[in-house]
């Protein structure tokens, strides 16, 4: 009779928890989409896996979108540049917040001016073709609300398009009297835009971005570093802080991407000797200094992991390690010549 009992007792105990277990996993799979904030420093990776590959690192601070719990060990996210990956789901790199299943309302019909230099894409998406940069201080008409992170506006130029929703970009205003005008997108400009008549020249503006990075020599540099502080930088943030602050011209904010956006928007260079100053210049990993490490290795199927700026002459204003003492300039030889990838210039 007690073995008997004892059985029962053990089945409900195996009942309630292999329903805990189904809850869980019910938990797991759920799409409803939450808020995250990012407690510490975390990878971002390509699938919910250790042995996915790093898209990206994620910020102390930063705040991201929930879209779904794949598994017991990560989370899919969205950052607030709109890339999508996957992160630790420990309590140690993501808090959880709130729910949020539904968009934040559209200002749709509101005014709004640009606060810092924002891509202008082809579609509510990161992965969206930049049609051109939205200047600080221009204003745009908000005609709805796409989806959390991006509007659908109006230029005063006309066109029509689409940019992020981050209020770094974006200051809201009062609403926009009459009705919402509606115009055709006009054929597709080659961003950056090119200077008005009496404008700075190429080399006036190269110049102007040179200056400013060379301000910034000695600062310290830091694995993903903030990219809204001047405190510290890698590679791509440096490069990055360069255009913009000098041109407001904003660039990806990684180095691929960077790459990317030279291939896409400009003519990329793959002699050295075709370089121009001013140009970004993309490089592989680094494998040794011998020039036998680099026999043999493809080109085309390296990924880039460093940009810096060429000054001409032989040299390359960049940042690459704590090491080596923050922002620098070095001579354009040895393995950094072993591993170049590509050029080309930001600007036409």
């Amino acid at each position: 009779m007690k073995r008997s009992i004892a059985v029962i007792a053990m089945s409900a105990v195996m009942l309630t928890t292999f329903t805990s277990m189904q809850q869980d996993v019910s938990a797991a799979n759920s799409s409803v989409v939450t808020r995250g904030h990012i407690e510490n420093g975390v990878n971002l990776r390509d699938k919910p896996s250790l042995s996915g590959r790093v898209i990206g690192l994620l910020k102390k601070g930063s705040d991201v979108t929930v879209l779904e719990r794949s598994n017991d060990y990560f989370y899919k996210v969205q950052s607030g540049d709109g890339s999508i990956g996957y992160v630790s789901a420990s309590d140690k790199y993501i808090s959880v917040g709130e729910t949020a299943a539904t968009p934040t309302p559209s200002p749709q019909g509101a005014s709004a001016v640009v606060k810092y230099g924002v891509n202008f894409r082809d579609e509510p998406s990161a992965s969206g073709r930049v049609l051109g940069m939205l200047r600080k201080g221009s204003a745009v008409t908000v005609l709805e609300r796409s989806n959390n992170y991006f509007y659908k506006v109006l230029t005063e130029s006309g066109q029509i398009g689409y940019v992020s929703t981050s209020d770094n970009y974006l200051e809201i205003g009062g609403t926009v009297p009459g009705p919402t005008p509606t115009v055709p997108v006009p054929s597709v400009p080659t961003p950056p835009p090119a200077p008005a008549p009496g404008a700075p020249s190429i080399s006036d503006r190269i110049e102007s971005v040179i200056r400013t990075g060379q301000k910034y020599l000695g600062t310290p540099y830091e694995f993903g570093s903030d990219r809204s502080t001047t405190t510290s930088f890698d590679c791509s943030d440096f490069v990055r802080q360069a255009y913009r602050e000098a041109l407001d011209i904003v660039l990806p904010a990684d180095s691929r991407k960077q790459g990317q956006w030279i291939r896409d928007n400009g003519t990329a260079v793959y002699d050295i000797g075709s370089l121009k100053r001013g140009d970004l210049v993309f490089f592989m990993e680094y494998r040794g200094s011998s020039p036998s490490a680099y026999q043999g290795v493809d080109v085309n199927n390296e990924r880039i992991t460093h940009v810096s700026i060429y000054l001409g002459d032989g040299q390359l204003l960049h940042t690459y390690s704590a090491k080596s003492g923050g922002v620098r300039v070095d001579k354009f030889d040895g393995s950094w010549k072993h591993r170049f990838l590509y050029g080309g210039s930001v600007l036409k």
